[in-house]
């Protein structure tokens, strides 16, 4: 077990999550592994990324993105009940609205899903490496 692979990223501000985004483009999301946690405030991705930030380009892995202080949830353009789709993340932005944040989770073919947080906290955490 190699885990020296393993990142772990935390972002509290447009920095972080500019890199937690960068780290992620272009990974595979099922939508069956993208969860919401009201009562905990959490919203979590279970993503499938390559490993850009080591310049392992041929490296898969599993991770897990987790979001933090979640109020709410919008998405759009995703068929949910369709839960072995698989989305394309394209990329995370935010806007700051008054008091709270709206991070904002790109996808292929014009779906989103929008967050409303009252603070930047997001975490990308490798899970495994994916063995061909």
């Amino acid at each position: 077990m190699e885990k020296k692979y393993l990142a772990k990223i935390i972002a509290n501000d447009q920095e972080g999550l500019q890199m937690i985004s960068a780290c992620s483009a272009g990974a595979k999301v099922k939508v069956l592994d993208i969860k919401y946690l009201s009562s905990n405030k959490v919203f979590l991705l279970s993503i499938e990324r390559t490993k850009v930030e080591t310049g392992q380009d041929n490296k898969k892995i599993n991770s897990i993105c987790r979001f933090d202080f979640v109020d709410k949830v919008k998405s759009k353009n995703i068929d949910q009940s369709n839960q072995e789709l698989v989305l394309e993340l394209i990329g995370i932005d935010y806007l700051k609205n008054n008091t709270d944040y709206e991070i904002s989770l790109i996808f292929s073919n014009n779906a989103h899903i929008a967050l409303t947080t009252e603070t930047i906290e997001v975490r990308l955490e490798d899970q495994n490496e994916i063995k061909d």
